[in-house]
């Protein structure tokens, strides 16, 4: 065995289904890797409204998976030395690229018929049910510590997207719209353990990436045709180039890097729970933005995330 298998395998320790949990610095990797996937994601969301100002969701999305998916093409080369990965099996990126696709594609969908807190309550759902896709492909079953701290830090995300008020979370209903989006985020959560359980051994994790957001690109540029074709894309200005450029790199090919490097080190019920602190860091962004701060009923609420989430970092997998 070598150096760097032996690396490996001191890294890590066998799941019941036969697949490896990272433990000791490889799992703080994992963790680290998707505290920056969220915060990331988050700070993306002031820059995507902008953007969206000019641009269609379609006509976004589908130049910023172009540019994103020749950026992870690039660093995929020079990471592996000037090889090209020809991978096995390929009709497997096309099945987690079309998982996002269908995330991406209800989410716009969704929110032509509802309000961005209604998709945001549907939102919340995903870790769990990654937890329960986790258990029912690669047989991993959260602790119970786990599940209380997801539900825990589930309440805290709801509290904090409904600003604090009790009347506008007694006022939700389900209509149209978040159905649609349940759907999405039901692809969306399906999507991590499906990265385990089609990864091959060895495989290199860049070209990975970089062949999922092909197809991911490749799917949602078929939905948004028309709008794409329909772009008058030299008018658009210098800033708003930068704009798709960030959301390409950083919050395109290096986020879904990192949600694919998460995935590998930790189980579904952890990966996806970070999400639940979308919510804090947008708090942070706007109130450093000179937005304004939220009230203090709406800080407990991140706090109560925040609290849920290290609870359930520090728990053991089995």
């Amino acid at each position: 065995m070598s150096l760097a298998q032996n690396s490996v395998a001191g890294a890590s320790k066998p799941a019941a289904d036969g697949s490896a949990l990272a433990v000791g610095r490889e799992k703080l990797k994992g963790h680290l890797a998707m505290l920056l996937f969220t915060a990331l994601a988050s700070g993306s969301y002031s820059l995507g409204a902008i953007a969206m100002r000019e641009l269609g969701a379609s006509a976004a999305n589908g130049v910023r998976f172009l540019i994103g998916v020749a950026a992870m093409m690039l660093a995929a080369f020079v990471l592996s030395k000037g090889r090209v990965y020809r991978a096995p099996a390929p009709w497997r990126f096309l099945v987690l690229g079309g998982l996002m696709a269908v995330f991406f594609v209800t989410m716009f969908m969704s929110l032509k018929l509802t309000s961005p807190v209604s998709s945001g309550a549907v939102f919340t759902l995903m870790p769990l049910m990654a937890a329960l896709f986790g258990y029912l492909l690669l047989g991993q079953v959260p602790r119970k510590i786990v599940v209380g701290s997801l539900l825990f830090a589930a309440v805290g995300a709801i509290w904090v997207i409904f600003n604090g008020s009790l009347e506008a979370l007694l006022a939700f209903d389900i209509g149209r719209g978040e159905i649609i989006f349940l759907v999405g985020v039901a692809a969306h959560a399906l999507y991590s353990p499906m990265v385990k359980k089609l990864n091959k051994p060895g495989e290199p994790l860049p070209w990975m990436t970089a062949y999922t957001m092909l197809c991911t690109g490749i799917l949602i540029a078929i939905y948004g045709f028309d709008e794409i074709i329909a772009t008058d894309w030299a008018s658009l200005s210098a800033s708003m180039w930068g704009i798709i450029l960030y959301l390409a790199i950083v919050t395109g090919a290096f986020s879904t890097f990192l949600v694919m490097y998460g995935s590998m080190k930790l189980p579904a019920a952890k990966v996806l729970a970070y999400t639940y602190l979308s919510p804090c860091f947008i708090i942070i962004f706007e109130g450093l933005l000179g937005h304004g701060w939220p009230s203090l009923s709406v800080a407990v609420g991140a706090l109560i995330i925040v609290v849920g989430l290290i609870v359930m970092a520090m728990a053991k997998e089995v």
